[in-house]
């Protein structure tokens, strides 16, 4: 019994044949313009030119769908930047720090359309604590609001900061980031050691506006700049 008959030809020894082989095709190049293929778009069968073509088609159609992506992220973030300019631009331009909380809401509200939006803040000076924004708010509350080194965000389990909302039973979904003391040398990292004078609130009827695992950038960044905007009120 030969070796060939007990080890016959595999696949896989023909492939490892024509890569370690350029020049076979040179020497047989009639076998190319005889080669069939099985076009993956209609089953028929087409040449070894076609299907590299359909790939070459292919290949562009994924850059341009890439290049599409990456133009349409570019315009949202355009977007996001100049929406968050308009945001701060309003808190620069409050006047009156007993207004900042309403301003803080009502433009995160408008601004990012967000369906409703609260604010709380508490440890205020003796004559803002008269105020509607430094009102109703109970220690589990404050507790909940100390626990958060990350905003939450994700479906509304009756939490007790959501009745500070409008229309309560619409809040699907919430996010909710603590308000800090912070001061201007703070890192990131100092930042969430500060303590906790406030509470942002975001709701949505949508279910899935703020879901366990999103990006949280933006509003971390929105509860930086809010507490900072707050300090006037301590």
């Amino acid at each position: 019994m030969t070796n060939s008959a007990m080890n016959p030809i595999t696949e896989d020894d023909i492939a490892n044949f024509l890569v370690n082989t350029p020049d076979f095709f040179e020497r047989h190049a009639e076998l190319l313009s005889a080669v069939k293929l099985t076009s993956p778009h209609n089953h028929r069968s087409i040449s070894l030119q076609e299907r590299q073509a359909e790939m070459m088609r292919e290949k562009i159609r994924a850059l341009e769908l890439r290049m599409m992506d990456m133009m349409r992220h570019g315009t949202e973030n355009e977007v996001l930047i100049e929406r968050m300019q308009r945001w701060v631009k309003t808190l620069l331009m409050t006047n009156n720090a007993r207004d900042l909380p309403h301003t803080i809401a009502d433009h995160i509200q408008h601004d990012f359309m967000v369906p409703q939006v609260a604010i709380k803040v508490w440890d205020v000076r003796e004559d803002f604590k008269i105020e509607p924004f430094a009102q109703s708010v109970i220690d589990p509350i404050k507790d909940f609001a100390a626990s958060l080194t990350t905003p939450y965000v994700g479906i509304n389990n009756n939490f007790d900061a959501v009745q500070w909302l409008a229309d309560p039973a619409a809040a699907q979904s919430v996010a909710f980031i603590a308000l800090r003391a912070t001061r201007p040398e703070d890192t990131p990292q100092t930042a969430a050691e500060q303590p906790v004078i406030g509470l942002l609130v975001l709701a949505s009827p949508d279910p899935q506006r703020y879901y366990e695992g999103m990006g949280t950038t933006i509003i971390e960044r929105m509860g930086d700049l809010a507490s900072a905007a707050l300090s006037h009120l301590r």
